[in-house]
């Protein structure tokens, strides 16, 4: 028998949430095969089985929570757990038994019958037995009819509250749908955006200025060099890649908005690993390139691009995603013109970049339909004063509005 526990995850997380099961009771699996999913506060991590066997017993159902070194699942030789049956007494003791006791052993049989048809998550299963409820007489909110471990304590409140008081209380962790509303539990990688989202407004002087580039130089520079950077570097030229290195730039020059709080103390950094904010299903994940100063356009391009698959594919690790001295976030990508982002969690900026949207705009003494986006700089007023901000997000525009220079930087 081998015991499959939940692994460390990160120095700051101790406990996760079971995604998926991507192994059930009875199937065979392989040596560092893949077994289950965990979500945590920031990825998603896959553990493997250190035995080649049989899936014996899940200890935890999909949605649980769970902590680090908790036993999660069981693997063994055979075919699986077979369900569990009522063993035969001695036939002496049989013969000596008291038709009462008999008959009594006949239900528990049945009823153990009933409770094995019952289709249940392995948590279910496990409280009904310490409760010593039958899982056939719990009603299941899922439309499929797969008992729950919410669906047993529900179940058991209820056998000794009040009518009444079950007529008026359903579950509180139980979703609950009328046809006017849904309700439903957070993710855990929600919950924590929520929480941190929160500290973040409550703990910093958050401010934000805002500006407008006229993206045509840079656009046209694209369209020209786009096909020779692709043929070249096997990856194309994006946008991310020269508010990238303007963002570098603009931080050299204005080092406060490359640093962090810490007490009474101002961390500036010295290096320039800057966040992608990346949005998944799950939520908007930041992970991180690293010495963007160091990288080359098509370094910067290839790097994002492995990044925000990892990221889609729930693939990201804690290191992907760990530090980082700047964010940048493009919203412009769902169209949005024009918002105030919020920060990162310990840093002191994040650029915020919009749609693109052609505008009528005074160029010189004429006035011309030009490609414009507004892009947003939030920063925690206690580091950052504002003409530094200001020179920041202008240093950002005069740079994208002529990028011949940043290529010739770079």
């Amino acid at each position: 028998m081998a015991e499959i526990r939940v692994p460390e995850l990160a120095e700051s997380i101790t406990e996760g949430t079971i995604a998926k099961w991507l192994k059930q009771v009875g199937e065979s699996v392989e040596k560092g095969e893949f077994i289950v999913e965990l979500e945590t506060d920031k990825v998603n991590v896959e553990v493997i089985s250190e035995e080649a066997g049989v899936i014996q017993e899940l200890l935890a159902a999909e949605g649980d929570t769970v902590e680090v070194g908790q036993i999660i699942a069981v693997v063994g030789e055979g075919s699986g757990a077979a369900a569990p049956t009522a063993t035969a007494a001695p036939e002496a003791k049989v013969e000596e038994a008291p038709k009462a006791e008999a008959a009594s052993a006949a239900s528990k049989t049945t009823e153990q019958t009933s409770t094995d048809r019952t289709i249940a998550s392995p948590a279910a299963r496990k409280l009904a037995r310490e409760k010593g409820i039958d899982l056939a007489a719990v009603s299941p909110v899922d439309p499929m009819g797969r008992v729950r471990a919410q669906d047993v304590a529900a179940h058991g409140t209820a056998s000794t509250a009040p009518i009444a008081a079950q007529a008026a209380k359903p579950a509180a962790s139980a979703p609950v749908q009328d046809g006017r509303e849904t309700r439903e539990k957070m993710t855990r990688r929600r919950q924590t955006i929520a929480k941190r989202l929160l500290e973040v407004r409550q703990s910093t002087a958050m401010l934000t200025t805002f500006n407008e580039i006229d993206m045509s130089a840079v656009m046209e520079l694209r369209s020209r060099k786009k096909d020779e950077f692709y043929d070249k570097n096997d990856v194309r030229l994006g946008f991310m890649s020269f508010f990238t290195k303007a963002v570098v730039a603009a931080l050299k020059k204005y080092p406060y908005v490359n640093s962090e709080i810490d007490g009474d103390e101002i961390i500036l950094k010295h290096y320039y690993d800057v966040g992608i904010a990346v949005s998944t299903e799950g939520g908007l994940v930041v992970p991180i390139v690293r010495d963007a100063d160091r990288k080359n356009f098509a370094e910067i391009e290839s790097t994002i691009g492995e990044l925000a698959v990892k990221a889609r594919d729930n693939k990201l690790t804690i290191a992907d995603m760990s530090g980082g001295s700047f964010t940048i976030t493009n919203g412009g990508v769902f169209g949005s013109l024009f918002s105030t982002p919020i920060l990162n969690g310990t840093q002191v900026g994040i650029l915020g970049m919009h749609t693109i949207q052609k505008r009528p705009v005074a160029v010189g003494d004429k006035v011309e339909i030009r490609p414009m986006m507004y892009i947003a700089l939030s920063y925690d007023h206690r580091v950052i004063d504002g003409k530094d901000s200001v020179g920041f997000l202008k240093m950002v525009k005069e740079l994208i509005e002529n990028p011949e220079d940043l290529l010739l930087g770079s």
